[in-house]
């Protein structure tokens, strides 16, 4: 890792609410708002925008573990404003501390966990064994 990824470093990402991020089973709406999936993905897009730019060329990030609560809802093209914070590094491990809000109402908060490894490990660890 690149030298500078300090502790309270921030990122944000802005998303506005569309059909495809409603919760849903098996094609079936359930409820036409952001669901807890879509807001998972965002949460480790933001927390992976903390690292981005202090991966050497032979690193790469894989998610570890999310933890994330839903405490409210977001309608249909509605805004919703992700932040995370970095919490803790002690490599190869990096978590952040991340906050969903639409409008100034808080609708999710959570801990992404991501690892940072050799992208050649990576690749072992992916690729198929041949016997």
């Amino acid at each position: 890792m690149k030298q500078g990824m300090d502790l309270g470093r921030q990122e944000t990402i802005e998303i506005d609410v569309t059909d495809d991020m409603f919760a849903s089973f098996e094609g079936q709406v359930v409820h036409p708002v952001y669901s807890t999936v879509a807001m998972v993905y965002h949460m480790e897009w933001v927390s992976r925008k903390i690292i981005l730019p202090f991966l050497e060329e032979h690193e790469e990030g894989m998610g570890a573990a999310v933890e994330v609560k839903h405490v409210d809802a977001a309608p249909a093209n509605s805004k919703v404003t992700l932040t995370a914070t970095l919490t803790k590094y002690e490599h190869p491990q990096v978590t952040t501390s991340v906050e969903a809000y639409n409008n100034e109402q808080l609708i999710g908060k959570g801990e992404v966990k991501q690892v940072i490894l050799p992208k050649e490990l990576i690749e072992q660890k992916i690729s198929p064994q041949t016997s």
